[in-house]
């Protein structure tokens, strides 16, 4: 399986265009069959949802998973989830986890293969991250499954991830600023029967231009697979 995380500004590329449609042309350019965005609706007024959504469905077989609470969002605090439709959706949770700004995560559980696919954009300031990563560690403790999380973690030393033995952080490597890469801020935290065959940052042209941060890619294996 093929998951991927986008930070896409509200779709507003380096030329400070909102260009919806290039953030599908970046997604197709990656075809993964997860894809978790932070960013993906407006800041004010109704938070109305950005992606191209009739396209991306109609091109990519992408559905978005039910996780707003506004009417015309696509995410919950800009967080969503899209899925190839061939998924079958368990369950869908918003995760409450502690902030100064509106933040919070999503998660969406689907099969087969039985996975969960959280996604998370985390705060600022090093203090407010180290209790939202405390509150997504419970979170994991709580799961008898295998569980993915992905987002934007804003952290610039990957060595304060603060993450319980038990899961695994991938850093597929420097994400932001797109048009000069030098910090790994977008980050994958895998726990349960899932281990990372691959990862890497999407680098496309259209991709340096799209948003701010760089899409990161990672193919996994379960472990029934495995075997």
């Amino acid at each position: 399986m093929r998951i991927a995380s986008y930070n896409i500004r509200k779709a507003v590329g380096l030329d400070w265009r909102r260009d919806p449609d290039r953030i599908a042309d970046v997604l197709a350019e990656i075809d993964a069959d997860v894809v978790v965005l932070q960013e993906a609706d407006k800041r004010t007024g109704p938070r109305e949802g950005v992606l191209p959504l009739e396209r991306l469905e109609r091109e990519q077989g992408y559905v978005l998973a039910d996780v707003s609470a506004r009417p015309l969002s696509h995410g919950w605090h800009g967080n969503a989830i899209l899925m190839r439709d061939r998924f079958a959706v368990r369950e869908t949770c918003r995760i409450d986890i502690p902030s100064l700004e509106p933040r919070g995560a999503v998660a969406v559980r689907v099969g087969p293969p039985d996975l969960e696919v959280v996604g998370a954009h985390l705060g600022l300031t090093r203090a407010i991250r180290r209790k939202q990563m405390t509150a997504l560690q419970a979170y994991l403790d709580g799961c008898d499954h295998p569980v993915i999380i992905a987002g934007d973690f804003n952290e610039w030393n990957g060595d304060k991830m603060g993450f319980d033995a038990g899961a695994r952080v991938v850093s597929p490597g420097p994400s932001f600023h797109a048009a000069r890469p030098v910090t790994a801020l977008d980050r994958f935290v895998l726990a349960g029967a899932v281990r990372p065959v691959s990862a890497h940052v999407h680098r496309s042209e259209l991709a340096r231009r799209a948003s701010d941060h760089l899409p990161i890619v990672m193919d996994v294996a379960f472990a029934e697979a495995a075997r």
